[in-house]
């Protein structure tokens, strides 16, 4: 981030006038001088804490996603929480919301939202949502599309994987992915 700082020609901008005027006009000066140079000192502070609490607030999320960030797979994405992001930084939620939300990390893969970072976990286990979506995602790009896989079947595919989850729940993820759902997929 670039440095703001207070511009030193207008802290003394009254210094050039004549002694007259400036004895009529000092009181006015510096009262109008102190009350901007207080403002555009406040304004600094004010980026400055933002800077910091983007540092912090990315730096805890490194820390959890260290895998990712080496890898680039979304299967390596673990769930991280607003919540979790916020108690590590010292930070209100909504500030870690606003904080990550519109906001991008240039990565070796892409540029990535951060927003993506963020996922529950399924089934109170350390597996992200995100890892399941890849997953299944991967599950109907391999499948025979002559045959497509229906949710039961995908539920149990996913099991054999070490993912126990409800056909329901493949089925919201399916569906938020906007994979149609079997008998839609089907190619003749």
């Amino acid at each position: 981030m670039p440095k703001v700082r207070i511009n030193k020609e207008f802290s003394n901008e009254y210094r050039f006038l004549s002694k007259e005027e400036y004895d009529r006009r000092r009181g006015e000066a510096e009262k109008f001088i102190k009350k901007y140079v207080d403002d555009g000192q406040q304004f600094i502070r004010t980026l400055s804490l933002r800077e910091m609490l983007l540092y912090n607030t990315m730096y805890a999320i490194m820390q959890h996603q260290h895998e990712y960030f080496l890898t680039g797979d979304n299967r390596k994405l673990k769930p991280m929480i607003l919540k979790t992001i916020a108690q590590e930084v010292g930070a209100d939620i909504s500030t870690i919301s606003r904080v990550s939300n519109s906001k991008y990390v240039q990565t070796d893969f892409g540029i990535i939202p951060l927003k993506h970072l963020f996922s529950e976990a399924v089934n109170d286990d350390d597996v992200s949502s995100k890892e399941i979506k890849q997953i299944l995602g991967d599950l109907v790009e391999a499948e025979d599309k002559k045959k497509p896989l229906s949710d039961d079947k995908l539920c149990a595919m996913l099991k054999e994987k070490g993912y126990d989850i409800a056909r329901r729940t493949v089925a919201k993820y399916r569906d938020q992915l906007g994979i149609p759902v079997a008998r839609l997929r089907k190619e003749l």
